[in-house]
């Protein structure tokens, strides 16, 4: 947040426009939602995912910018599968004269491995989180062209913070140097090849997900299809019963509540840390399953929360554990 809140701080002035993509489509709450700071300070408009194929449209895209002219055109977003074409935002953003923001906070680890386009050598600005799937400390990151440096600097501080937190910058320089190995490398590979294979162990089960699938780390589970009385946030708290952590997330054109939501956000990060291959996927597909059609609460931590924790203890999250 902070971290694209110093973009915001040094190129824009209060009223100026953003387009980013719409939260209930996929994105980021600091990219315009009315509580927070970038929808208090800024005009925002918003894009959306096509309404047949749930991906992006970047002729439709294109379209609205050349309506609204933006100052500042955001891509990356916290709940898209796919992945996202960053060459063709740059394109857009220089017909309308916009600078250009990508917040990769979700899939800087795979951009790092090279399994995802890479938006630096195209964006005037480029911000993450340090955590997610580059797996270091929590904190963010900015970075930019050499010609906003010192303005990203100024925002940051004494603009939006005070003094520095050494200990997450060494954190930050450990994960960084750690995403320079050729075991990050495979790793990252894992992690997507876990999330195929979830992600195809649902839809077997009968599972729709938003776009059909994904292409990185997450997958979102439009649970209208085969459950729709169900809420995102029941399905959250039935899953935590058995000690599977997702979160409640909106789907594209969602009909519930923010605090309902109508899907589920899965992702592999933190099972792939832990160890877990493809093969491990079909039994977590099939304890959401599980979980999901259970009779009640009580039924779930009696029979399946069980068997989640003797899995989990085959994947220790420290060594000395086994």
């Amino acid at each position: 947040s902070q971290a694209n809140t110093a973009v915001y701080i040094a190129t824009l002035k209060p009223g100026d426009t953003i387009l980013s993509l719409d939260l209930a489509h996929g994105g980021h709450l600091t990219a315009g939602l009315r509580v927070n700071i970038s929808g208090k300070l800024y005009n925002i408009v918003h894009y959306g995912v096509d309404p047949e194929t749930y991906t992006l449209n970047m002729s439709k895209i294109a379209e609205l910018a050349r309506e609204c002219k933006p100052q500042l055109i955001i891509a990356g977003y916290s709940a898209y599968p796919r992945k996202i074409d960053f060459a063709g935002f740059a394109e857009i953003a220089k017909e309308v004269g916009a600078l250009l923001m990508c917040d990769i906070a979700h899939i800087a680890g795979l951009v790092a491995a090279d399994l995802h386009p890479d938006p630096v050598p195209v964006a005037q600005f480029v911000t993450t989180t340090t955590h997610k799937t580059l797996r270091g400390p929590r904190g963010g990151l900015t970075m930019c062209k050499a010609e906003f440096a010192k303005k990203i600097d100024s925002a940051v501080f004494p603009g939006i913070q005070g003094g520095p937190l050494m200990h997450s910058i060494a954190a930050k320089a450990v994960a960084f140097g750690e995403a320079l190995t050729d075991e990050f490398k495979r790793y990252q590979k894992q992690i997507v090849e876990n999330a195929a294979a979830l992600a195809e162990n649902l839809i077997a089960k009968g599972y729709q997900l938003v776009s059909g699938g994904t292409d990185n780390h997450l997958m979102l589970v439009d649970l209208r299809a085969n459950l729709p009385d169900m809420t995102g946030a029941e399905a959250e708290k039935r899953l935590e019963s058995a000690n599977i952590i997702v979160n409640k997330n909106l789907i594209p054109f969602d009909q519930r509540k923010p605090m309902e939501t109508s899907g589920i956000r899965i992702g592999t990060p933190a099972v792939t840390t832990r160890g877990m291959k493809v093969d491990d996927m079909s039994k977590i597909a099939a304890w959401i399953d599980r979980s999901l059609k259970a009779d009640s609460l009580e039924d779930i931590e009696a029979k399946i929360k069980p068997e989640v924790l003797e899995f989990a203890k085959q994947f220790p999250i420290y060594p000395d554990q086994l």
